[in-house]
């Protein structure tokens, strides 16, 4: 019998996220730094409307863009927070979180053959999304030194005619690094001149903790060739709603919504009516949420660096990416020894690309108690070394 499998699927791996997560539910007594997925439950006014919505039999499609009502909240909230002025009736569609957002902007976008910068260390989709499009994922290496910012020098060396986009994700997933309104203009000069697509994931625009989030759309002339993505996941505690967000000029927006037509119809009704309610009342559970995370950062990267595990201070997102270098061990080694001999799951940086290596992804979304915890189990493990 023949192969059934397409060769683009066989060429994609599965996720090294998902590989520790999956032995972390065979286990007992293990903390989990592992999987990017807030600790706190939804804030109970959004819960309540999707509830109050159900009980009123709005359980039907929506427009394919999504709800007018929150496509004109969100319009005036990015307006408001961002400077960012996207119209809610052709700018904007309402995606099955953000992973469908990045999957049609991709599709939207590359042909087979095109090449996509990757700023790396990245979100494990980004480089197998351009591949299932028949195009060529190009990592553009982030290093510790440059505080895992994306420097236009090591952009401009990756730059080739067959170059058709850009994909950044700042704040980032897995380093917590950040770009500011400056260091957007750098890369903005060369995504200009050589007429690229930025694709800017900014998921984590809401976990920000030393300076306001600069949108990337709102630097220099970016706006004509930026998508945008964003989504309620990692702010608003709903991972499991599954509500995200692209955001772009009409024509890329609506090559997008071709795509989303046909392969999604519609964000499922539910999550909308919640994200929508976020907007209207959960600043204030939001903002908590944000300290929280703020506090857990200090204490945990402090720790780290205390037993020998050298960690610079993520400024967005919630997670921590230590240098296990001086251990001796890879990445790979240290993450599995630590859950086999410790119970403290974490991911190695190698798994998010060029740039990860020798790090690792530990996530502080869990309580503070745990995170001592796992402290002191760190400290144990490379004691025993």
């Amino acid at each position: 019998m023949r192969n059934f499998v397409s060769a683009r699927a066989q060429e994609i791996p599965p996720s090294g996220i998902r590989k520790f997560f999956d032995l972390v539910l065979t286990m007992e007594d293990v903390i989990s730094l592992g999987v990017g997925e807030p600790d706190f439950n939804t804030p109970w006014n959004i819960c309540e409307s999707s509830i109050y919505s159900i009980e009123q039999g709005v359980t039907s499609y929506t427009s394919n863009r999504g709800l007018q009502t929150l496509r004109d909240a969100l319009s005036r909230y990015l307006a408001q927070h961002y400077h960012l002025n996207y119209s809610s009736d052709d700018e904007m569609i309402i995606t099955t979180g953000v992973s469908e957002a990045l999957d049609i902007a991709v599709r939207a976008i590359v042909d087979p053959g095109d090449e996509v910068l990757v700023a790396q260390p990245s979100y494990v989709s980004y480089g197998p999304c351009v591949t299932l499009t028949g195009g060529k994922p190009v990592p553009v290496r982030c290093t510790e030194k440059d505080h895992f910012k994306l420097n236009p020098d090591a952009l401009a060396e990756q730059v080739t005619a067959k170059s058709k986009a850009l994909i950044i994700n700042f704040p980032n997933n897995p380093t917590g690094g950040v770009m500011s309104e400056s260091d957007l203009k750098a890369i903005a000069d060369i995504v200009i001149d050589h007429d690229l697509v930025l694709i800017s994931d900014e998921v984590y625009a809401e976990l920000t903790y030393e300076a306001h989030h600069c949108a990337a759309a709102t630097v220099s002339e970016l706006r004509e060739r930026t998508i945008t993505l964003n989504g309620f996941s990692k702010a608003y505690a709903m991972t499991g709603w599954r509500v995200g967000y692209l955001c772009a000029p009409k024509d890329l927006c609506d090559a997008a919504l071709k795509i989303h037509q046909y392969v999604m119809l519609c964000a499922p009704v539910m999550g909308q009516v919640g994200a929508l309610e976020a907007l209207r009342s959960a600043e204030e559970e939001k903002n908590s949420m944000v300290n929280e995370y703020r506090l857990r950062r200090n204490l945990f990267v402090a720790g780290l660096n205390r037993i020998g595990l050298p960690s610079h201070i993520p400024e967005g997102a919630f997670y921590a990416f230590p240098s296990i270098e001086k251990t001796g061990l890879s990445d790979v080694e240290f993450a599995e020894r630590l859950l086999k001999e410790q119970r403290v799951a974490v991911v190695p940086g190698s798994v998010f690309g060029e740039g990860g290596e020798g790090h690792l992804r530990c996530a502080y979304a869990v309580s503070r108690k745990e995170l001592s915890e796992s402290l002191q189990r760190m400290d144990a493990f490379i004691q025993g070394l």
